[in-house]
């Protein structure tokens, strides 16, 4: 089948010489893309490449009859099409008929999330739920965070992805995987006898990486400097301190809770799933200083009513239009924005038009239709685009090449190892993610031209070559627990009589017309090497044949730096 002779050498180097030394911006476009314009298959295709986790025939043709702006709109008013917790739900069940004693565990959130990934029609809110789960991080590497929280809290992710800002961040501070991944359940306040103060991991955490971030930025995410130049912090120790006493007195849900609740005893059946809710008892009553806001003192703990200031302060602050602009950005479109394409998104986050500050649908469409994400032009630039992570590439090949999982649930276990994708959703090795917004490769183009590239943390030798062998196994016989979850190639067999024509549909389907002529001819040679019988051959053996070219096909342009940078 794909003969390994065949296979593309992968390197480091040629990434960095795909990036062209760069991720991202450089544009000179001025705002969003026009409604009155023709759109060809490839224009077509990069809108669907931003947004879904693959492109289908069906996607590129609705774009073109309904128009960037209608398509968009109508994936946003898409409802969550399936619910994860109910998922690992179902499949506890199932387990435990014939295993009395089965628990659950990652695996069966990672088979969720690849059934919806592949297969669910509400495609830009999965790729926006991904999206928010690398910045609102929890993680299945903790042994505390169990399968089932995990599941509610994606769903979470997802209810709220085209919502309020601000109640996704009360949504995320409540939910117990939250509490349980940065200690915030169970937080006590200070004991003045022996000196013990609030845990403080949420208190920072929620600042750096949710919402503020660690410098000050103008509305366009340049950095705001000081009278010597400097670097202006967002927030300082004290700030840390008085907002951990603020983070505190919240537990698991119980119809009657008790300190006995509070502390973990007699859990409720759904207090994984279930918001945190408060216990004044374990509430700081102090006076609390944050980010310039004060909480006086009192007799009587208010944690709901404090937590609403703290939150209320976070949303309100004006570097949490650009922080979170520039987020998205980056997982969807391009590593390295424009200040200007920040600032167009940044002030839709301010202002959605109507007044409503925080409108992450208005957010995620100013993202998408922006002519800096449309221009075809600006997407030939050598510093625009970005490397695609790993899931992501994996949920292109079931998606565009239609899998199918025999079992119906998508066996497919963790890929977090370095030999599989370097990546599996909700798996993150720290609160920072599985890469940071920020990473520079050390010692490349990219560096001297002070470039992010947030996805090549977690590329190298090892994690390529596990890519490029994952695949070719996935390709070729299929991926999971018994080959679970296979592609029949049926549209790609019927090309493969003309190697053209069927290199011509990878560029269609995974590259958005974006091949160059000389990778369509070394992908062309090659499929053209694997011979088609002669004589009189019977059906089985031309078909086989057939499939041999359709599988080497998309091998090739699967683990080309060509497709890995996305454009």
């Amino acid at each position: 089948m794909l003969n390994r002779s065949r296979s593309l050498v992968l390197t480091l180097a040629v990434f960095l010489s795909a990036c062209g030394g760069g991720g991202g911006g450089g544009s000179t476009s001025t705002g969003p893309v026009p409604t009155a314009v023709t759109i060809s298959d490839s224009d077509a295709a990069r809108l669907v490449t931003q947004a879904t986790f693959g492109v289908t025939d069906a996607d590129i043709e609705q774009v073109k009859s309904k128009g960037y702006s209608t398509w968009v709109a109508d994936q946003l008013a898409l409802a969550p099409s399936a619910s994860h917790q109910a998922f690992v739900d179902r499949r506890l069940t199932e387990m435990q008929a014939t295993n009395a004693k089965a628990t659950l565990s990652a695996t069966e959130f990672y088979e969720s999330f690849w059934s919806q990934a592949a297969s669910s029609p509400d495609q830009l809110r999965q790729r926006v739920k991904f999206a928010l789960s690398q910045i609102f991080v929890i993680s299945l590497a903790d042994p505390n965070v169990d399968a089932r929280g995990a599941a509610s809290y994606y769903d979470m992710l997802g209810e709220r992805a085209f919502g309020n800002y601000r109640d996704l961040l009360q949504a995320v501070t409540l939910h117990p995987m939250m509490g349980i991944y940065l200690t915030s359940l169970g937080n006590q306040k200070e004991d003045p006898v022996t000196g013990k103060q609030p845990d403080e991991n949420y208190a920072r955490e929620v600042m750096q990486l949710m919402s503020i971030g660690l410098y000050k930025m103008n509305a366009d995410g340049s950095a705001v400097l000081d009278s010597s130049g400097a670097l202006v912090p967002t927030y300082a120790p004290q700030d840390i301190s008085g907002l951990a006493k603020v983070f505190t007195g919240m537990s698991w849900y119980s119809p009657t809770p008790t300190a006995t609740t509070f502390k973990g005893g007699t859990r409720n059946a759904n207090a994984s799933i279930t918001p945190m809710i408060f216990y004044p008892a374990y509430h700081s009553t102090s006076a609390k200083s944050f980010l310039g806001t004060n909480i006086a003192a009192s007799t009587t703990a208010d944690p709901e009513g404090e937590i609403k200031v703290a939150l209320d302060r976070l949303y309100n602050d004006p570097n949490v239009g650009p922080f979170m602009a520039r987020r998205l950005i980056q997982n969807l479109v391009t590593s390295n924005p424009s200040p200007a394409y920040i600032g167009r998104v940044s002030a839709v986050f301010n202002n959605n038009g109507s007044g409503v500050r925080g409108d992450m649908a208005a957010v995620v469409k100013a993202i998408l239709l922006d002519s800096e994400a449309r221009d075809s032009a600006t997407a030939t630039g050598t510093t625009y685009g970005k490397l695609r992570e790993p899931i992501v590439r994996l949920g292109n090949w079931m998606r565009t090449f239609g899998t199918v999982s025999a079992s119906g649930n998508y066996l497919i276990g963790s890929t977090a190892s370095r030999t599989s994708l370097a990546e599996a959703p909700l798996t993150a090795p720290t609160v920072f993610n599985f890469y940071r917004p920020g990473f520079v490769p050390p010692n490349t183009r990219l560096a001297q031209q002070n470039l992010t590239a947030p996805e090549f943390q977690i590329a190298d030798e090892v994690s390529v070559a596990g890519y490029a062998n994952m695949m070719q196994s996935a390709i070729g016989n299929g991926i999971g627990t018994g080959a679970d979850v296979k592609a029949s190639y049926t549209q790609e067999m019927a090309l493969a009589k003309d190697p053209a024509a069927l290199v011509d549909r990878m560029n269609r389907m995974l590259y958005a017309g974006q091949m160059s002529a000389g990778l369509r001819t070394q992908i062309i040679n090659a499929v053209t090497g694997v011979a088609l019988p002669t004589g009189t051959p019977t059906q089985a053996q031309t078909d086989a044949a057939l499939l041999n070219r359709a599988k080497l096909a998309v091998f090739l342009s699967m683990v080309s730096p060509e497709y890995l940078v996305q454009k």
